[in-house]
């Protein structure tokens, strides 16, 4: 990437941004994208993008683009003496658990998640009380705190593949909701959502009979669709292939046609022959697949931006390197056990 001509982030920014930027932002942009790039070579940095990211930034100074998954693979293999994650805290986080000698930049001291909000490390010791002995799955979307005390991390992708690895009649899944319930369905469990004082929402605490303990947290964005928006997209275009996040409901996930990460997602619009698709995820990963697929139509529902994610820019991915902030830092005694658990989902693929 950091081999681009300023001719070439032009004609990036001119054909990947939906037409959207004048000629005087694009000349305005391309000057940003140029001083990230050579600051990048000369720092020795890595820069990760997530599939959130805007299409200016996320076509032109990203070394790898993909899920948390993905992500997390890249940061665990690189040489480099900086990284740079364009994306939200945890991921950040985690990529500092996975080179705790490197220094970690997060362009932005805003860019957290709702979701990894909803949940504490106290939250998970307390459910660890009510549940001795019941193994910890914890979603990535999480702190590194949270992470600490589980005994294995899990992304949308990997999952059920990590409930599964565990080779175990009951597990503790946390904290997304909907992504719990959903694969719950999927690896045949049923799921109960028990309260701080013990009381389940479904069964006694006391019935854990090959079942999933989950936790009332979720995404703001992807709680937002609905099935009725799925019907008034097929009423009007019949043949649209509607593609949803594991993080939408349980009864959006069932009107799909398909439900995967975001990489899978990415795949998946790429093999369909469907002309014309839908995209129930965050909308900036549906500018960047539209401009994959200029052959292809994408309605627009795909509307709700992550405002954690959308706080980070060119700009503030300028000025992490320029300032080398904001740097990532994690006590060594949570760094420790939070490591082990992310290694161990790396492991499972």
């Amino acid at each position: 990437m950091s081999t681009l001509t300023r001719s070439e982030v032009v004609h990036i920014l001119r054909n990947k941004t939906g037409g959207l930027l004048t000629e005087e932002q694009i000349q305005y942009k391309t000057g940003l994208v140029e001083q990230i790039l050579e600051l990048k070579e000369s720092m020795n940095a890595l820069i990760l993008g997530h599939n959130y990211m805007k299409p200016g930034l996320f076509y032109t100074v990203p070394d790898y683009c993909g899920d948390s998954l993905d992500l997390c693979r890249k940061a665990a293999q690189t040489d480099k003496d900086y990284i740079v994650f364009c994306g939200v805290r945890f991921m950040a986080e985690t990529a500092k658990l996975l080179n705790p000698d490197k220094i970690v930049l997060l362009p932005s001291q805003k860019a957290g998640c709702s979701l990894a909000a909803g949940i504490t490390a106290e939250d998970v010791k307390t459910l660890r009380k009510q549940y001795p002995g019941v193994p910890v799955v914890t979603y990535v979307n999480t702190y590194a705190d949270v992470k600490a005390e589980s005994d294995i991390c899990c992304t949308s992708s990997n999952a059920a593949a990590v409930v599964d690895s565990l080779n175990s009649d009951t597990v503790i899944f946390l904290p997304d909701e909907y992504l719990a319930i959903n694969i719950a369905k999927e690896t045949g469990r049923q799921i109960v959502f028990p309260t701080k004082n013990g009381q389940s929402g479904k069964h006694k605490d006391t019935d854990l009979d090959v079942q999933m303990i989950g936790w009332k947290a979720r995404c703001e964005v992807h709680e937002k669709f609905t099935v009725d928006d799925i019907k008034q997209v097929r009423k009007q275009f019949p043949d649209t292939y509607v593609l949803a996040h594991p993080e939408c409901s349980p009864e959006v996930v069932a009107a799909s046609d398909y439900s995967g990460s975001t990489n899978q997602m990415i795949k998946a619009v790429e093999e369909s022959d469907a002309q014309q698709y839908l995209l129930l995820t965050e909308c900036a990963m549906g500018d960047n697949i539209a401009a994959m697929h200029p052959e292809k139509e994408m309605l627009r529902l795909c509307s709700v931006r992550c405002p954690h994610m959308n706080e980070i820019t060119l700009e503030d991915t300028l000025a992490a390197l320029q300032n080398k902030q904001y740097q990532i830092d994690i006590p060594t005694d949570i760094a420790q056990r939070a490591r082990r658990a992310v290694e161990r989902m790396i492991a499972i693929g």
